[in-house]
Order: C-alpha cells, then sequence, then structure tokens
C-alpha cells in the first residue's frame, strides 16, 4: 500500500504547475543556448539565456495577461539597468552609488504586492550578473541589447507554452488546493483519536489552514481573473468553477466539524464511536486526494468507497448509545453525522461533475457570481509609494536595510571575497533578505544548508563523472528540480541549484568552484543575518495588532450575516460567501503571523502564549459559526427564540466592543425592531432551536474569552 500511495504522489508531482513550471523554466533558458551553439555563437547563446534567467523570476502563477504583463515591465528593466550597470562599473565610485539606489529602489516594488516584487527582483538580478561582465563602453549597449532578446525570447515562449493548454494551469492550481484540503481532513480526523494530544494537533490544523488559504487565493486567481475560464460556456471552464466553489463549501463543512475535544473523548472514549467517526474522516480525506489527483491528471476516475452504508451504520451505533445510557447525550454525535453525511454530499457533486455527459447540466446547476469580487485587485497609484516613504512603513526599512547591506556586501565581495564569482556575494543577500526577521532566518538556513548539501553533491559528481553527454543530462536534471522545488520547497531547491552551477562551470572551462560558491555564500549569510537582526529590524509584535482586529472584525462581521439569516431578513448569497472568504484568509494570515513570532528570538516573542490562545480561540470560534451556517444551508431557520436573538447580539456587541479597543472597523447590526418583535419571545423546544442555543452560547463564551486574552495582549503591547 505504501508502495502505491509514493506512485501515486510522484506521479502527482510530474503532473503538477511545480513540474510543469520547472520544465517550462528550464527549456526557456536552455534552448537558446543549445540553437545557438549549433550556429557557433555560444556567446550570444549565454548572453540570451542569462537574459531568460532573468526573466523567468516574472513567471509567476496567476492569469496570462498578468504574466505577460509583468514579463514585459521585466524586459523594460533588464535594459536600463544593464545598459546603467554597465557604464556605471567602468568606475568602483559609481558603481557603490548605483548598487545602493538600485537596491533601495527595487527592494520598494513589493509595496505593490508579490508579482511587482518579483520585477524589483528581477531587475536587482541583472544588476548582479552585469557585475561580472568586462564590456567596454562600446560593448555596453549591444550586450544589453542581446540580453533585452533573451529575456523577450523568454517572455513568448512561455505564454505560448500555456496557451496551447489553456485549462492546464488552472486544473493544476486546483488540484494542488484539493490536496491540502485532503492533509486538512486528516488532521481534523486526529482529534477524535485518544493517543493525539489535542494542544499539538491544533498547531498542525491552524499551520495546515495556512497552506489551504494561500493555495485557494492562488486558484481565485487564476479562475475569476482568466476571461477564457469566467466568459465561456463550455465544460472544460464551468467543471473547473464549480468543482472551486464546492471545494470551498467542504472546506467550510471541514471547518464545521469542531467541537470540545476533551468532554467527547471523556464522554465516549469506552464506546469505539470515536475511533470510526475518525476512520471515516481518514476514509473521506483519501477520496478528497482521488479528486485532486484527478483534476492533476486530468482524467476521469472512479471513486474509492461510496460512504452511504458506513454513514448508516454510524447512525445505528450513535442511536444505541443513547437508548444504553439515558444520561448520556448523542446530540454532539448527531452533529458530527450531519456534517459527515453533507461532506459525502459535496465529494459526490464534484465526481458527478467529472462523468456528467451534459453540458446543460452543468450550465443549470452554475452560480450567478460576481467572481471578481473574489479576488483583490492590487492598487498601482503612486501615492502608495510615495506614502511609504517613511520609517513607519516596514517595507522602506527593508528597502533600506537591502541597498545598505548590499552595498556591504559589494566592498565586502570587492575586497575579501576569492574566485571571480564575487557577485555570489550579492546573490545570496538578496535572495535571503526578507521583510521579517523570521523569513530571513528561514531563508538564510535554507540556503547555506542546501549549498553545501548540493555542493557535496556536486563534488562527487564532477570527481566520478567525466563524460560530457552525462555531465550534461545530470545539468538539465538538476536544473528542472532547481525551477520545481523553487516554490515548493526551497532547501531542496538549492541542493539541486548547487551542482547544476558547478556542473555549468566546468562545461564552460571554468573548473572546479565548490569552494568559492561555498565560502562566498558563506559571506553573504553573515552579512544578511546580521543585518536582519541589527539594521531597522522588523518584529512581529510589532505588527500583530493588525491581524488581530483583522480577523475579530471579520468574524463579526461573518457572525451578522448568520444572524441576519436567522431574522429572516435577505442575505445576498455573494455577500454570504465574501464574508467566509475573509474570515478564512484573515485566520490564515494571523497563523502565519503567530508562526513568524515563534521563530523569532524569545526576546521578541512579547506575550507569545496570549496570542497563541488568541489563536486557537479565533479558530473556535470560526468553526462554530460555520457550524450554524452549515445548519442554516441545509435546513433553514427562519425564526428563532428570544434567548437566542440575546445570545447572538450579545456576542456581536462582546466582539465588536473588543475591536473597539484596538481600534478596528465595528460590524454593524441592523435589526429593524418590526423583525425583533416579530421574533418568537417563548421558549422553542424544538431539536433544532436547542441545538442553536447551545451552539450560539458557545459562541458567546468563546467571544467573551477573546475579549479577555486580548486585553493581556493590549496591556502588554502599549
Amino acid at each position: 500500500m505504501l508502495l502505491k500511495i509514493n506512485h501515486r504522489e510522484l506521479k502527482g508531482f510530474f503532473y503538477s504547475q511545480y513540474f510543469s513550471d520547472g520544465l517550462r523554466i528550464s527549456l526557456g533558458i536552455l534552448i537558446p543556448a543549445l540553437v545557438s551553439i549549433q550556429l557557433n555563437h555560444f556567446d550570444i547563446g549565454l548572453a540570451l539565456s542569462l537574459g531568460a534567467l532573468c526573466i523567468c523570476v516574472n513567471d509567476n502563477p496567476g492569469p496570462v495577461l498578468y504574466k505577460r504583463n509583468g514579463m514585459a515591465i521585466g524586459n523594460i528593466f533588464l535594459f536600463v539597468v544593464a545598459v546603467t550597470t554597465g557604464f556605471a562599473r567602468l568606475n568602483p565610485y559609481t558603481l557603490g552609488i548605483e548598487i545602493t539606489l538600485f537596491s533601495l529602489l527595487f527592494s520598494l516594488f513589493v509595496i505593490y504586492g508579490n508579482r511587482a516584487g518579483s520585477i524589483g527582483t528581477s531587475a536587482l538580478l541583472v544588476m548582479i550578473f552585469m557585475l561580472d561582465k568586462q564590456l567596454k563602453p562600446d560593448e555596453v549597449l549591444g550586450f544589453s541589447a542581446i540580453l533585452l532578446a533573451g529575456g523577450v525570447w523568454y517572455m513568448l515562449f512561455s505564454i505560448v507554452f500555456i496557451k496551447v493548454r489553456p485549462y492546464r494551469a488552472a486544473q493544476q492550481t486546483l488540484g494542488e488546493s484539493i490536496k491540502d484540503i485532503a492533509r486538512f481532513l486528516r488532521i481534523k480526523a486526529d482529534f477524535y483519536v485518544h493517543e493525539v494530544a489535542i494542544d499539538e494537533n491544533y498547531k498542525k490544523l491552524v499551520s495546515q489552514q495556512i497552506k489551504v488559504s494561500q493555495d485557494q487565493d492562488a486558484v481565485r486567481e487564476i479562475l475569476f481573473k482568466s476571461r477564457i475560464l469566467v466568459n465561456e460556456s463550455n465544460n472544460a471552464g464551468r467543471i473547473l468553477i464549480l468543482t472551486f466553489i464546492d471545494v470551498v463549501d467542504m472546506f467550510e463543512k471541514i471547518m464545521a466539524t469542531h467541537y470540545d475535544y476533551s468532554s467527547i473523548r471523556e464522554k465516549f472514549k469506552d464506546t469505539g464511536i470515536l475511533s470510526q467517526i475518525a476512520e471515516i474522516l481518514v476514509e473521506m480525506a483519501n477520496e478528497v486526494d482521488n479528486i485532486a489527483y484527478m483534476v492533476l491528471t486530468n482524467n476521469r476516475k472512479k471513486r474509492l468507497k461510496y460512504f452511504n452504508v458506513g454513514l448508516d451504520e454510524l447512525k445505528i451505533k450513535i442511536d444505541k448509545i443513547k437508548e444504553q445510557d439515558k444520561g448520556i447525550s448523542n446530540l454532539a454525535l448527531k452533529k458530527i453525522l450531519v456534517n459527515l453525511r453533507d461532506l459525502n454530499s459535496r465529494i459526490t457533486s464534484i465526481y458527478n461533475y467529472y462523468h456528467s455527459k451534459s453540458s446543460e447540466t452543468l450550465i443549470e446547476n452554475d452560480l450567478d457570481m460576481e467572481y471578481s469580487r473574489f479576488v483583490t485587485s492590487q492598487d498601482y497609484s503612486p501615492s502608495i509609494f510615495f506614502n511609504n516613504l517613511t520609517f513607519k512603513s516596514i517595507i522602506f526599512k527593508h528597502a533600506l536595510r537591502v541597498s545598505i547591506v548590499c552595498l556591504i556586501g559589494y566592498i565586502t565581495a570587492s575586497t575579501i571575497a576569492i574566485g571571480h564569482h564575487s557577485y555570489w556575494v550579492l546573490l545570496t543577500i538578496i535572495v535571503i533578505l526578507k521583510p521579517g526577521f523570521s523569513l530571513s532566518k528561514q531563508r538564510n538556513f535554507e540556503r547555506l544548508v542546501g549549498t553545501i548539501g548540493g555542493g557535496i553533491i556536486g563534488i562527487l559528481i564532477l570527481l566520478f563523472i567525466n563524460d560530457k553527454t552525462t555531465e550534461f543530462i545530470l545539468l538539465v536534471v538538476f536544473m528542472i528540480g532547481t525551477y520545481s522545488f523553487l516554490r515548493l520547497n526551497y532547501i531542496v531547491s538549492v541542493i539541486f541549484m548547487t551542482p547544476y552551477i558547478l556542473i555549468l562551470f566546468k562545461l564552460l572551462g571554468v573548473g572546479m568552484v565548490v569552494q568559492e560558491r561555498i565560502i562566498d555564500t558563506a559571506i553573504g549569510s553573515t552579512i544578511a543575518f546580521l543585518a536582519s537582526y541589527l539594521l531597522f529590524p522588523s518584529w512581529e509584535f510589532q505588527k500583530i495588532n493588525d491581524n488581530l482586529k483583522s480577523v475579530v472584525y471579520a468574524n463579526t462581521n461573518y457572525l451578522v450575516k448568520i444572524a441576519n439569516i436567522i431574522w429572516g431578513m435577505e442575505v445576498n448569497k455573494v455577500e454570504y460567501k465574501l464574508a467566509r472568504k475573509d474570515v478564512f484568509v484573515n485566520s490564515a494570515n494571523l497563523s502565519a503571523a503567530f508562526e513568524r513570532m515563534a521563530s523569532e528570538p524569545k526576546s521578541k516573542q512579547k506575550n507569545i502564549k496570549d496570542v497563541h490562545k488568541f489563536v486557537v480561540l479565533n479558530h473556535i470560534l470560526s468553526s462554530y459559526i460555520a457550524t450554524i451556517a452549515a445548519g442554516l444551508a441545509s435546513k433553514g431557520i427562519n425564526k428563532t427564540s428570544a434567548d437566542n436573538l440575546k445570545l447572538i447580539k450579545k456576542s456581536i456587541a462582546v466582539l465588536n466592543e473588543c475591536n473597539k479597543k484596538m481600534g478596528g472597523k465595528i460590524a454593524s447590526l441592523n435589526i429593524g425592531k418590526e423583525l425583533t418583535s416579530n421574533t418568537n419571545t417563548e421558549k422553542i423546544h424544538t431539536t433544532d432551536d436547542l441545538l442553536l442555543l447551545e451552539q450560539l452560547g458557545f459562541i458567546n463564551k468563546i467571544s467573551v474569552d477573546i475579549s479577555k486574552v486580548t486585553d493581556s495582549i493590549l496591556e502588554v503591547m502599549s
């Protein structure tokens, strides 16, 4: 079974966007050099490949239009920076000034988001690579033009590569997103296993939620910003959009399967029911994985298992527990069963999309969604740039740090670095330095360890393999591995990258440069690490308040939407789904900020225990709101008791007051007197209303706990 799973995972990797990107980037860089060799113009080919290498940094996942625009702007900066550096390097002082100013300017590009940030990184790479070029003044423009030609070649190659299969990138991104949900579901299953520590499992859950949120954002961008997918009425685009909508709903159902696990374990530990629930959840996770594999490989896979019989058996067992012990309430188990049935329904729906022969069925089932509202539009106003030119801006302090450190790196490389490739010092600095300390620390460790590990592999290859054909084949393999793992696992990418570079230099006749690369990397890593700690450092506790108030507002707004539905008000489906998306995104942002804080020096982890408690309470609150939302979706409630009315209004008031203390936004609850007067003021004893009362009571308790933790955090932060 293990071999079978590994085989599927391996095959899934080769169908993934990561491998597709690695193959496309490698071919885009290699082809100009290989063609030029055949035409006896190897020097020109190397320059073309270098231009392609710089522009491939802008080839980020997303709609083709965004890719094209990013690479086109990148090419403009490539030429300008190449020309400027070509002339500036004729004098060490002008070169030092250029390195300082360009490092500052292009590091500021991240103000406009990751795509703009990659354009800045691309421009800095051009500057660094030009440092090594011994060009005369009359050769600068010609060489820069060849670099530009290489960049334009890569842009055209990448666009054509993607246009051949326009839906492929969306399938790959969606498939990866579904795999992450399967992992999330397996972690949820562990809450029903007695041997698994609940607190440790929460850490895993929160960490995985970050990955789910990031991948769902990537899917939203590529699906809802791609005209070919949104506007066309054929099956291929419709299936992808409908699948994603159901996948997000499925994730909400999984979030809704949250309970007081300590109480459930204690209450039902001797019944054997919890292990049965865990087993069904794991089997459903396997089914979700099968869907991910189906989307990735673009094949119509059969279901691994049908759950109706197993769920019926679970129901019988739940009913028996109530019959055997009248004192035990099986209400929580019934709620779990309802959520499991809902999950099964979503899984069945997705399979039906891929096995339906009628496009009319898909079109009829489509939702009239305003897709553009689900993706964030980047504001490129010049005022944003100038407003960030202050020490209050984390990005400005980061850019200033990069410019100073690059100047130090340049001076160091010119004086004490060994060999003829001292630009590796600057390259290491650019790659490692990030706006936050924790990210710089992580990237520093991965770069250094990866370089040493890859260097050992490279030495063994260079010592024992002397056949040029074999070396070239290994070069291509390592090259594809480098770019395939660049976004997936950076340390693995660097392990591939080092032997790829070492083999390349040997084929170019430069010789063994392992020692030089490791030493230059160590120098760059040391400079970058010291700078991230000493030079305008950015600590998470300084900005965690923004994450706290954003997530509290998102949860409050989500709860307001639920309240409106309960009171019979008309709630727009798009508005509801946007509120839900904001909860998921802001919760993931808070969790990511906490993880970064946890990796910082102990002296900078201010009140980290309370922040961790806040993260867990926020997750529980989101899960309980999602539980109510799932119940409303399946049954619908158009009246509620006075007790429920008081509880939900009280919870919203507590959360609003909490956010008010942090300086956040207030979520308004607009319930008219006529709606309040129509609410049933008598006690309602239906099962649904009693269940709602229990859920709202728990939400109220969690809201009060969040308010208390917030007070503790603010007291320390002030």
